[in-house]
């Protein structure tokens, strides 16, 4: 049976979940800024017709007075994210979250269907039950689906949706998609294939199989194949195991005690632990890193320390301990500190950890049912809802966010009021 893939995509979603509980942001151009309010990370359709740059930096782009910014609010975007994701489970039930806007959803055995009109039901359903606006492309493989999707947002005569399955005119479409453009292909990878001729879709999907796979590995083979509507395995799932996870931020106020410092690196510790987990990687070598505020000053202060795990683990307590351990090496009194880190290195798959001769099978699998009881509380209902002590409850280093909107799925305290007259 030939396979069927749909890709949804939450159109400009940071955006667009800030305009759900504020229907007078309907057509205002809205930025939305990075941790510590830094950078743009996100932007309204209007706001990109504008010109306003993705990734500058907030405090040296002067934005127009129309212009509506929003520190970001990772809990509420996780929170509808997971809504949006509840929803799509109503029409298959093979949903595979990409991203935090993005799924595919496995179409297979629809063949007797109008998939057009089926994506278009369910786009109607999430617009209609959340607000958000989604696009929607399907194809015979995941790298069509994608394609499919990157066109429906750009032609508004699709409405949000295109079908590439027995599409008539596949080449052609795929003619003017860049190779830059291509899931599964980096800048690196585009620029050597630029380099033999090769700058669109439609010719990759011609290339020689065996010229594919010496050029361009099994990546560049799995991509032609993929654009010729064969379905490849992600035996790993879609997205690329990371090799090192770091979590760092530039605090809200200047910190000065080691109290707040191991407070911080708990914190940052938990949500790479958390990522960790989910790639089924256990980690080796763990970083933690301080800075002191400004460079210019006669005591700037910069420190890393290294430390080399007894066991690889991917146990959120274990690695708190040893981050806290490094923190207290590198501590200097007297110091005002901008920003801490930490990172994770020497990342293995789970079931190639070697144990330790002391760990008990036991003892092992009541620490994975904590950790997995964690991930799922966290999941189900929120961001950081069930969190380690080590990392604290106030956290007021935590880094600045004066325009954040209100957590309005996700604390009673601040639910919208609708008043009648």
């Amino acid at each position: 049976m030939k396979k069927i893939f749909a890709l949804v995509d939450c159109n400009n979603f940071y955006a667009s979940c800030e305009r759900v509980f504020r229907p007078d942001l309907e057509g205002v151009p809205i930025v939305i800024l990075s941790n510590n309010d830094g950078c743009i990370i996100s932007r309204s359709q209007e706001a990109k017709d504008m010109g306003i740059p993705m990734g500058a930096p907030y405090f040296k782009t002067p934005l127009p007075v129309n212009v509506k910014v929003f520190s970001s609010n990772y809990g509420l975007y996780g929170d509808m994210s997971q809504r949006v994701m509840e929803i799509l489970e109503d029409f298959t039930d093979g949903v595979e979250v990409y991203s935090i806007d993005e799924a595919f959803l496995d179409f297979t055995g629809l063949n007797h269907v109008d998939l057009t009109g089926y994506a278009t039901s369910m786009r109607k359903k999430i617009r209609k039950g959340l607000g958000i606006p989604i696009s929607v492309g399907v194809g015979e493989s995941k790298t069509l689906a994608k394609v499919a999707n990157k066109v429906a947002k750009k032609d508004k005569s699709l409405n949000d949706v295109l079908n590439l399955v027995n599409y008539p005119q596949i080449d052609e479409l795929l003619k003017t998609i860049e190779v830059a453009n291509i899931w599964g292909i980096g800048w690196r990878t585009a620029k050597k294939m630029n380099k033999y001729g090769i700058i669109n879709a439609k010719q990759i999907k011609y290339l020689d199989e065996k010229w594919a796979l010496k050029k361009f590995t099994v990546t560049g083979l799995r991509t032609v194949l993929e654009l010729r509507g064969q379905s490849c395995d992600y035996k790993d799932g879609i997205p690329e195991i990371k090799k090192g996870i770091c979590n760092s931020r530039s605090f809200g106020r200047a910190v000065y005690s080691l109290e707040d410092l191991c407070e911080a690196v708990s914190d940052y510790v938990s949500t790479a632990a958390e990522k960790l987990r989910r790639q089924k990687s256990v980690v080796k070598t763990l970083l933690v890193y301080l800075r002191s505020h400004n460079i210019e000053e006669h005591n700037y202060y910069s420190k890393w320390a290294n430390m080399k795990l007894p066991r690889a683990t991917d146990d959120t307590l274990e690695l708190i301990h040893f981050a806290k351990e490094g923190m207290k090496r590198i501590f200097k009194d007297g110091l005002k500190y901008k920003k801490a880190g930490v990172i994770l290195t020497e990342l293995i798959p789970v079931d190639e950890a070697p144990k330790d001769i002391f760990d008990t099978d036991e003892n092992l699998q009541k620490k994975d049912q904590l950790m997995f009881a964690l991930d799922k509380v966290n999941h189900k209902y929120g961001w950081k809802k069930l969190r380690v002590a080590a990392a604290g409850v106030k956290q007021d280093w935590w880094m600045k966010s004066e325009m954040r909107s209100p957590d309005y799925t996700t604390d009673w305290k601040q639910i919208p009021t609708v008043k009648a007259k």
